[in-house]
């Protein structure tokens, strides 16, 4: 089991960890309970109502954060030609073909987000036992093999986040950081759980939000719930 430290310990101290609570409350507990001297990441973790190992329960895509991330984000793109000068030009950290390639495979994975154009694909393509464990695999899905690299390089600078169910149908998606104001924080949950709702398999049955928590990198988990995940006016009572 962790050793957590004394900040930490006492931050779950200060509220009932069993009790739930509704979207804005946990955030600002969230805040409020962060116990490191930086600026942590707030993140929503979610247990899907979903059969992870049918393929067409897989829930993966991207979300637009409306007040953005708070962190810069660094971006890989694999393309050549018009397609590298346009990504260089939007701001992508790092641009090549087999260049490029050849040094992921000798271990550089200084980014976030690799994108490329369809051409390069297959070399891509064997870089898998690499990028594929670290999520950082292009994928149609996510809008990340794409020619129209210039605008998936501003999106994914922007805010724009990508997101995919583990083995055991969790999906866990960061929504800003702790010095980000409530508000920037709660339209940042709300865009991520609307999208969660409309990625919804239609072949998933029963409860689809089994289970949600919201935590800063370093805090106590928030237990969320789900018939008040939504409530993000404000309200009496609560926490």
């Amino acid at each position: 089991m962790a050793k957590h430290g004394k900040k930490y310990t006492d931050a779950i101290r200060r509220f009932d960890r069993e009790q739930l609570h509704s979207s804005l409350e946990g955030l600002t507990l969230a805040k409020t309970l962060a116990p490191a001297k930086f600026d942590e990441t707030v993140e929503v973790a979610v247990r899907l109502g979903i059969d992870p190992r049918k393929a067409d329960q897989m829930v993966r895509g991207t979300v637009a954060l409306p007040a953005g991330t708070g962190k810069d984000v660094r971006i890989a793109v694999f393309a050549q030609g018009d397609a590298a000068a346009e990504a260089r030009a939007a701001g992508a950290d790092f641009v090549g073909a087999d260049d490029l390639a050849a040094e992921v495979e000798g271990g550089m994975l200084d980014f976030d987000v690799a994108i490329a154009t369809p051409d390069l694909m297959p070399q891509v393509g064997k870089l898998g036992r690499v990028l594929g464990p670290r999520g950082l695999m292009p994928n149609p899905k996510t809008g990340t093999v794409t020619m129209d690299v210039g605008k998936a390089v501003a999106d994914f600078k922007g805010g724009k986040v990508e997101y995919r169910t583990d083995r055991y149908g969790n999906v866990a998606v960061p929504v800003g950081k702790v010095s980000f104001s409530i508000e920037s924080l709660s339209s940042n949950l709300r865009a991520v759980l609307d999208e969660l709702e409309r990625a919804k398999p239609s072949s998933a049955k029963g409860r689809y939000f089994k289970r949600i928590t919201l935590a800063s990198t370093m805090g106590p988990g928030i237990k969320v719930d789900p018939s008040r995940m939504f409530a993000f006016d404000d309200e009496t009572g609560g926490a």
